[in-house]
């Protein structure tokens, strides 16, 4: 098939795209390398079957292709939190630009959406039929409202146009290609333990996270663009809950040094647990499930960084 990847050159577009590759498909990226970068997919630039474009999704782009992957939007809070209008606009404007152009070539086209949708979540685990609670006016708004705009165009134009979607909310995935200085907790504990840092932990330590190694993420990925059982929302993630403080003896352990663990203020709106309930996921996608555990994950996003940091 003919695929386009918009936000291609970022953490998980790159792995996206070697999938793709792999599977013999054409692939064309577009990206505005605000966060993604050239070095994630440079070992394809020279392949027959890969095209680089570097555009921003807001402005409006014409392909004749078979499926779209919309992954475009800065994701760590730094870098959403950095131009919270441009964030807002690259989730609306750039989920219009996508779902138009899929109207008009047929074409089945995915959204990453997120599970900031479930905001500091009142149900835990999160299913897909849990509404979240998701503060409208503050700083990850642009963000967590503009990924939630982006799932309402989805389904209306999918209700209104027949629009062939595909809509996944993605929870917190980690790995090689990761951006050092993206702020995401996974990043900042293996950069600040490598350079002898000390490990800082927001709040007290015990809010919760669930952490999908991007292999598991992107297989799941490919699973549901391959049904026809269902549309979505389909929360993808592994539903193994970490504290933060575990997870920081945990990279200490696998890196070894002497950094020490530092307590400083919660972020305001930061949501003290997060996990999905995959059942979903788990019934239409074939049985999928995540197979690599966190230390193991740990450990090759770690031998990634070292030579970087």
């Amino acid at each position: 098939m003919r695929i386009l990847v918009t936000g291609g050159a970022g953490f998980l577009g790159s792995h996206l795209c070697d999938r793709l590759i792999a599977d013999d498909h054409d692939v064309t990226v577009i990206d505005n390398l605000f966060t993604g970068r050239k070095q994630n997919i440079a070992h394809l630039l020279q392949h027959p079957r890969f095209e680089f474009v570097r555009h921003d999704v807001i402005d409006p782009f014409k392909f004749e292709v078979d499926q779209i992957y919309n992954l475009a939007c800065p994701a760590s809070p730094p870098h959403y939190q950095f131009n919270p209008i441009k964030t807002t606009k690259t989730s609306v404007m750039g989920a219009i630009n996508c779902l138009g152009l899929a109207k008009r070539v047929r074409a089945r086209v995915f959204q990453a959406s997120t599970s900031e949708v479930y905001g500091d979540p009142a149900v835990h685990p999160q299913p897909e039929s849990y509404w979240g609670n998701v503060n409208p006016i503050g700083k990850r708004s642009c963000y967590d409202e503009g990924k939630r705009c982006a799932e309402t165009l989805f389904f209306d134009y999918h209700r209104e146009n027949g629009v062939d979607i595909r809509v996944v909310r993605i929870f917190n995935t980690y790995g090689p290609r990761m951006h050092e200085a993206d702020g995401r907790v996974v990043s900042n504990f293996i950069v600040q333990a490598l350079r002898g840092q000390d490990i800082t932990i927001y709040g007290d330590g015990s809010q919760t996270r669930s952490f999908c190694y991007v292999d598991d993420l992107i297989e799941g990925w490919l699973r549901l663009m391959a049904q026809t059982e269902t549309v979505g929302p389909v929360n993808l993630g592994n539903p193994g809950e970490f504290t933060m403080l575990q997870l920081a003896e945990l990279t200490l352990k696998l890196v070894g040094g002497k950094s020490k663990i530092v307590y400083k203020p919660l972020p305001a709106d930061d949501p003290k647990q997060r996990r999905p309930d995959i059942t979903l996921a788990q019934k239409v996608l074939g049985g999928w499930t995540p197979k690599v555990p966190l230390e193991e994950g740990l450990a090759r996003t770690i031998a990634y960084f070292k030579p970087r940091v």
